[in-house]
């Protein structure tokens, strides 16, 4: 197969051409990017816009009613006014026979609401479907898993990890966001719907909460009441064995709503539970949180997360250091890149400043119109996955110079082939709201893998490029190796996914920790093998 198929075939299996560029992104997807996030702001511009104009109106309105109200008001508060002038007499017939019925059903009020409406069902279109709420609701129950962030906490708008009784602030916002009790109660039954009680009950319990503390107070935006937190909580402790609670927190629900016929029954049998069990009503329940997609290094990838593992032994190893590259390349003699040895086993390099901010900000740019939802590969198909919270796009170098630039700089650096097909196109991704993913190999593990049908063989060395700073999470986890590395603006990371004997490095199986504050922007070079026979030649060691 030449060149020209083998550059087809790979465009085939990343599923998306050059030239088929999607401009509108798919509802649904808006949670998978920040970048598309952003763009939400648009709408709900226009949305305000509407407000405005029927606020207006609505003032004008009030106002003449306040001036109608007035008016009659001023000729019953005089005592002199009698109806015996019989222009008072006529008025007076004419605003109960005619003006009265003229201010009730004025139409002016329903064409204000009409206006509303018909300019919400034109923006609608472009608005967050309800599976974005449902992946904005998992995302935070994600940051709340992976950095033990205090559901309490986050409803203040302060990022607080909770251990025991230590408290550590892990990102301080420039201004407080706290959360409602209808927020929170939207990310707790988010949860209740999967099942997922160990995520919904400290959401309820905090919506619950929120909600006695306005109770009496009406707001239009609001779905829920303290009644449904109630009922909601009350039913998810129910599931999790915690019968007191449940009676508990039904009994409350009646003192608001008495005839609620469902609840009434529903408080006679737990109070049957708990005559029949005594137990019950002091043992306290111990919820599982669920382990999905049953991930086995989950402890250590946490971990890594939440430490950046690797930092405290950097001065205590010799072998890492940090110097000038040229890699012998006359390419980079007169600008040599900054090195820092990260790691050995896997040998894992950081060049700081590989990218200017003009260059970053260009790729990001480039990039941004052709984003859709990332996939990985399962099976022979390749498919979004909750694992994996990102959108991303792919950039021939023909987009634009700046493309070749970064190739050759690649290149130079890394001493390989970097040009297709022995190379993918770049890749760039943007993190959605918690956007991560969790641990993987860049590398095929599988000889079913769509990454063959390029024919260069597999993923020799991933070169991944930070195009952005955040300001909390992100990391690059290394499970194995027991390090991470944070996110550094600008800055290139590589390492080799495949001994010279041609076998995957198990110690290089990596993941993108959740983007706790920020919006995360990488790009991706993946380097195969074939062409790379001279570059990286051979060899039957199994450890080289």
């Amino acid at each position: 197969m030449g060149p020209a198929a083998r550059l087809a075939a790979l465009l085939a299996v990343l599923a998306l051409q050059a030239g088929d560029l999607v401009g509108v992104a798919t509802r649904g997807d808006t949670f998978s990017a920040l970048t598309s996030v952003a763009r939400a702001l648009a709408p709900e511009r226009r949305l305000l816009g509407l407000l405005r104009r029927y606020l207006r109106g609505e003032e004008a309105r009030l106002r003449d009613l306040t001036r109608f109200y007035d008016k009659v008001l001023s000729l019953h508060e005089d005592s002199a006014t009698p109806v015996s002038n019989p222009l008072l007499a006529f008025t007076l017939i004419k605003r109960l026979q005619s003006d009265w019925k003229n201010v009730v059903h004025s139409l002016e009020a329903s064409e204000n609401i009409r206006a509303l409406k018909d300019g919400y069902e034109k923006v609608e279109q472009d608005l967050p479907a309800f599976e974005d709420l449902e992946g904005a609701a998992r995302a935070l129950m994600r940051l709340q898993d992976v950095y033990m962030l205090s559901v309490k906490g986050l409803a203040r708008g302060v990022f607080q990890r909770v251990t025991g009784c230590a408290v550590t602030d892990l990102y301080s916002p420039r201004r407080l966001f706290s959360l409602t009790g209808d927020d929170c109660f939207q990310v707790g039954k988010v949860a209740y719907d999967m099942g997922d009680y160990y995520h919904a009950i400290p959401w309820l319990e905090e919506a619950v909460s929120l909600f006695r503390g306005s109770y009496g107070e009406w707001k239009t935006e609001d779905e829920a009441s303290l009644e449904d937190a109630l009922d909601h909580l009350a039913f998810a402790y129910f599931q999790v064995g915690n019968i007191s609670c449940a009676l508990s927190l039904s009994r409350e629900f009646l003192l608001y709503s008495p005839d609620n016929k469902r609840m009434a029954r529903n408080v006679l049998k737990y109070e049957k539970l708990l005559a029949e069990s005594p137990n019950q009503a002091v043992a306290e329940a111990v919820i599982q949180r669920p382990n999905v997609p049953h991930l086995q290094t989950r402890d250590t990838y946490e971990e890594l997360c939440q430490t950046l593992g690797s930092q405290p032994t950097h001065y205590q190893i010799p072998s890492l250091y940090c110097s000038y590259e040229t890699s012998s390349s006359p390419y980079l003699l007169l600008q040599p890149v900054r090195k820092e040895v990260i790691h050995l086993e896997p040998y894992v390099v950081l060049y700081h400043d590989f990218v200017s901010d003009t260059e970053a900000q260009k790729i990001r740019g480039l990039a941004e119109p052709w984003l859709q939802r990332s996939v990985v590969a399962s099976g022979e198909k390749q498919l979004p996955v909750e694992y994996r919270i990102s959108k991303s796009a792919w950039l021939k170098d023909t987009v634009d110079p700046v493309l070749v630039t970064l190739d050759h700089r690649i290149a130079s650096l890394t001493g390989l082939d970097v040009q297709p097909p022995y190379a993918e196109y770049l890749q760039v991704v943007n993190y959605g709201i918690g956007g991560h993913y969790e641990p993987h190999f860049d590398h095929a593990t599988s000889p079913t893998s769509p990454l063959y049908r390029m024919n260069s063989g597999n993923r020799v060395a991933t070169f991944m490029i930070y195009l952005s700073s955040v300001e909390a999470g992100g990391a690059t986890a290394f499970i194995y190796g027991n390090f991470s590395v944070p996110v550094v603006k600008n800055a290139a990371l590589f390492w080799w996914n495949l001994h010279r004997s041609g076998e995957g490095d198990g110690d290089t199986l990596h993941a993108g920790c959740p983007v706790l504050v920020g919006d995360k922007w990488v790009a991706n070079k993946w380097i195969h093998e074939y062409g790379q026979e001279f570059r990286r030649p051979c060899s039957s060691s199994p450890e080289d």
